[in-house]
């Protein structure tokens, strides 16, 4: 199959590379009919931009502005699933990153608050969430690490960005019978992904499954 003029793919290359990319996440355990709906629907080229953009139908993570990353699909699709999410959700995203977590969840969830301690991360999302016209996302530049009191209680909070234990103010956060998906550990190390679940007495705690992400750090970045 040949590319069109200047390098780009043909509508035939694209929709195969596509296909693909579904059949990887299905064969990587992402099984959520909803979830794989979503994801078919974003279009993941879009939130990958210069060198890596050839590559973004492939099932790896790759790196975007401020030394973040844009996680391999497999994984959002299987936090995502974990995630459970319902139509009528609110929804916390802590680490926007590209925006791409986040416009899955917006096909997902009635509303989705997502929180980046980079301005020029969350201004290039906020950017590409309206040209999508995907008004059901709300984009703020702050330090994640506390959530966003004024928004909470949220019935799902999902994070990207590993701690060293799911950081306290999120889990107030959270709704009784609410879900959190966050990584858990050392940057140095392999991770967890553990998934939080507020009962009525406390919180529940399941490991999901080992993972690496980028740290969560407090504070504002300089970008």
């Amino acid at each position: 199959m040949t590319q069109g003029p200047e390098g780009k793919l043909t509508s035939e290359e694209l929709a195969e590379r596509k296909m693909r990319f579904l059949f990887a996440l299905r064969s990587r355990g992402v099984t959520d009919s909803r979830v794989l709906t979503a994801m078919e629907k974003v279009d993941r080229g879009l939130f990958v931009r210069g060198t890596f953009a050839d590559r973004a139908y492939e099932d790896m993570p790759l790196p975007i502005a401020c030394g973040q990353t844009i996680s391999q699909p497999s994984v959002v699709g299987l936090m995502t699933q974990a995630l459970q999410v319902n139509p009528r959700d609110t929804v916390l995203e802590v680490g926007t990153g590209s925006g791409y977590q986040a416009a899955i969840l917006s096909q997902l969830a009635r509303r989705v608050y997502t929180v980046d301690r980079y301005r020029r991360l969350t201004r290039e999302a906020g950017e590409l969430f309206r040209k999508l016209d995907l008004v059901n996302i709300t984009t703020i530049t702050a330090d994640g690490s506390h959530g966003l009191p004024d928004q909470a209680p949220f019935d799902r909070i999902l994070v990207t960005a590993a701690a060293e234990d799911p950081p306290g103010p999120l889990l107030e956060q959270l709704k009784p019978g609410g879900i959190m998906v966050v990584p858990v550990g050392q940057s140095d190390a392999v991770q967890a992904l553990i998934k939080v679940t507020r009962t009525q007495s406390g919180f529940d705690y399941e490991e999901l499954r080992p993972v690496r992400f980028v740290p969560l750090v407090e504070g504002l970045g300089s970008e």
